[in-house]
């Protein structure tokens, strides 16, 4: 392929996994996005000039690694000046090395595995080889007696001789990080701190499920996933952290040891347990028919704003109800039938999630706010989807940059054609391919479902009436599986 097309690899995939080839060859994580900066600096370059690559990824790895090649000839000719040599005469004796061996990749290699190190033992070499401290120093400032110090020392020399050892064949394995995506779900208040937020790099997501099934520190981690300690301690206190500092991912089960913080099933698990419910998808959706046909009238009879609302949009609006009306008949009798003695916890927002998007089903709602738009005081705008159906927007919208929405919020009681400027009528003709306008004549019309929020409380009374044993049947054939409670008490 032309070099020009370079750019079109340069995803988050390929973005993560140099990051991890950095992760591995680099002390600390400012290092490595330094080094992961000009590996991608390289990269753009050449795509900047002009031939061909016939092997695009052995390409961009070759790449890698001439970069990282040069990265360690300028870090040696850095330590050697700033050290002047001290330092390398010391900590190159950790090692037996042979008379022919490079001093220069050997230092190189004793620096990465103190990297391996965890942070007590880190702390302790790096004062004494590299900052000069002596035993009594770094006795009171860690608040160590002499004796352990020098022990931490004498451990951690050990360890790093032995590492150093076996460094040719640690070398050669790359970071050891798995591709895996995590759907996140929460109840409560997420404004308190939805600790989901901060598991978005695929080397948080590798961590959490490393801690799913026993307790793991930060040096079994980091041997695990071949990736320096000093990364793993970084990680583990941003997930135990969260987002506000009091609900994390992970917790600290005993000193130095973390183990999940919440109830996360693999994707196998999650489609068991979704087939629990689909087994009773025919009775309910004929519970449903019943119900909407009966209802018909109730239905229409909310007073939307809309010119001609549409049936099928009213009963979409509907789903997360009536969906809803039996997920809380199901949790209802599992709390009284087989959780009774079991204690809620006390926060204000929980979390729980499953690994493999695409056993995700069911649909979603999230919602945007805006104040003095269009005339009105306040607007409130909320899309349902699912995986089938894709979203319009996001809970970090704004509809105050969102002409296709203003157009509809404009087009409630109708809106004349040619009252638009020529810019307007393209965002119309996108408005009405996107299903939010609808044209009739010269006028458009909005096709969204429109309310007061004075109605708004009266929106889903008629579909909560279903949540009165509508599904008493069908709820309590899907709660009386063994599965559905075991799925439960098998996660911490």
């Amino acid at each position: 392929m032309e070099k020009h097309e370079l750019l079109k690899m340069m995803d988050e995939a390929l973005l993560e996994a140099l990051f991890g080839f950095c992760c591995a060859r680099t002390n600390d994580s400012y290092e490595a996005q330094d080094l992961c900066s000009d590996i991608v600096y390289a990269l753009m370059k050449a795509a900047r000039s002009d031939g061909e690559i016939w092997n695009v990824h052995a390409f961009i790895w070759r790449t890698a690694r001439n970069v990282y090649a040069d990265y360690c000839r300028r870090r040696r000719q850095d330590a050697g000046r700033f050290y002047e040599g001290d330092a390398g005469e010391i900590l190159a004796g950790l090692a037996d090395r042979q008379e022919e061996e490079d001093e220069g990749e050997l230092l190189a290699a004793v620096y990465r595995q103190i990297s391996f190190l965890t942070k007590a033992y880190r702390e302790i070499m790096i004062g004494f080889y590299l900052d000069g401290l002596s035993t009594a120093e770094l006795a009171a400032r860690h608040g160590l007696s002499q004796s352990a110090v020098r022990q931490r020392l004498f451990l951690a020399r050990k360890e790093v001789r032995r590492e150093v050892n076996e460094m040719k064949e640690r070398e050669r394995k790359p970071a050891a990080l798995d591709s895996m995506e995590y759907q996140f779900m929460g109840m409560g208040d997420p404004a308190w701190g939805d600790p989901s937020t901060v598991c978005t790099r695929r080397f948080s997501r590798n961590i959490i499920w490393l801690c799913r099934g026993k307790a793991m520190s930060a040096a079994e981690i980091a041997e695990e996933l071949n990736v320096p300690t000093v990364y793993v301690e970084e990680e583990l206190e941003i997930l135990a952290a969260g987002e506000n500092g009091q609900y994390g991912l992970l917790r600290e089960q005993s000193p130095g040891k973390y183990i999940i913080n919440f109830i996360l099933l693999d994707g196998k698990a999650m489609e068991e347990a979704q087939a629990i419910y689909l087994e009773q998808i025919p009775n309910i959706c004929g519970v449903l028919m019943d119900f909407i046909e009966q209802n018909r009238e109730a239905y229409l009879a909310f007073p939307y704003r809309n010119r001609e609302p549409e049936w099928n949009l009213i009963l979409w609006q509907q789903l997360d109800v009536m969906a809803g009306a039996f997920s809380r008949q199901v949790e209802r009798i599992l709390k009284e039938q087989y959780f009774a003695d079991v204690k809620e916890v006390e926060r204000p927002y929980s979390v729980y999630g499953y690994v493999n998007q695409k056993a995700s089903c069911g649909s979603f709602m999230d919602g945007i706010l805006a104040e003095n738009l269009c005339g009105y005081s306040k607007v409130t705008a909320v899309n349902i989807y699912n995986r089938y159906i894709r979203a319009h927007f996001h809970c970090n919208g704004n509809l105050a940059r969102d002409p296709q929405l203003q157009l509809a919020l404009r087009a409630i009681g109708g809106l004349e054609i040619s009252s638009l400027t020529e810019r307007e009528k393209e965002h119309a003709a996108r408005a009405v391919e996107s299903g939010y306008l609808y044209r009739d004549g010269e006028m458009l019309y909005t096709r969204i479902l429109v309310h007061d929020g004075k109605d708004a409380g009266r929106l889903f009374e008629v579909s909560r009436r279903l949540r009165d044993g509508y599904f008493d049947r069908e709820a309590k054939a899907a709660a009386g599986r063994d599965l559905c409670r075991r799925l439960i008490v098998d996660n911490p």
